[in-house]
């Protein structure tokens, strides 16, 4: 492979690894196995059967799992600790590649690190917001979605390596740019949420649920009856 080709697909595995870690795995143990990709002395091991197979059955189980409503976030969430730290390695991993010093590695660590977790961070709040959805087409459109463009992408990053890091650097600005509102958006929805719960709890304790002044005045003017009750002359 070529210089930028490498380079390329190292942004396309880290990126990749924050939107469905087992699938790039899969992809990349696949290229390296057909001889189409020379992968590094640390990641051949992506091609022995074994990984592949493990990559597999776990690419199955984050196939139903992402498309459940509330089971999907509960996953995500999940593997906030093993995406980004996967995704960094496999980054590093691949600059070995190139014959750099260690110092490049790891950079490249720390570069694919912070690729994965934007990915990562980025699919998780999205799908904190389409949970909010009571259908679950919306769901299942975007986890496959999902699943075509890690493919695709990690594809596009090896045959096409210029418009692919043309296409990140577009990704990365829009996920800048939407990351305020998408944090907006989430801050609404657990507010919502806690507001609920809150509800709940007045209604088991006996209390409506309702405004804190509106409740605060309504025990106010049941005080004051009573009160005033006790105090008739007899």
């Amino acid at each position: 492979m070529e210089t930028v080709e490498l380079i390329s697909l190292t942004l396309g595995v880290a990126w990749a690894s924050g939107i469905n870690l087992y699938a790039a795995v899969l992809v990349l143990g696949y290229l390296g196995m057909t001889g189409e990709v020379t992968l590094p002395p640390g990641l051949e091991l992506l091609s022995n059967p074994l990984v592949l197979g493990a990559a597999g059955f776990m690419y199955m189980v984050e196939f139903f799992a992402d498309k459940t409503p509330g089971v999907d976030t509960g996953w995500d969430v999940l593997h906030t600790f093993i995406r980004i730290p996967a995704g960094a390695v496999l980054a590093a991993g691949m600059a070995e590649g190139l014959e750099v010093s260690q110092a490049a590695e790891f950079a490249a660590l720390l570069i694919g690190g912070g690729l994965a977790a934007t990915t990562h961070l980025t699919k998780t709040g999205t799908r904190v917001l389409i949970n909010t959805s009571p259908e679950p087409f919306s769901n299942w459109t975007a986890s496959i979605t999902e699943d075509l463009v890690v493919i695709g992408g990690l594809w596009a990053s090896l045959h096409y390596p210029w418009l692919f890091v043309a296409g990140l650097v577009v990704s990365l600005l829009l996920i800048i740019w939407l990351m305020p509102k998408l944090w907006r958006a989430l801050k609404r929805v657990f507010r919502a949420i806690g507001e609920f719960f809150a509800g709940k709890k007045d209604e088991t304790m006996g209390t409506p649920p309702s405004s804190q002044s509106g409740t605060t005045s309504r025990q106010d003017i049941l005080r004051a009856l009573y009160h005033d009750a006790n105090n008739a002359p007899k």
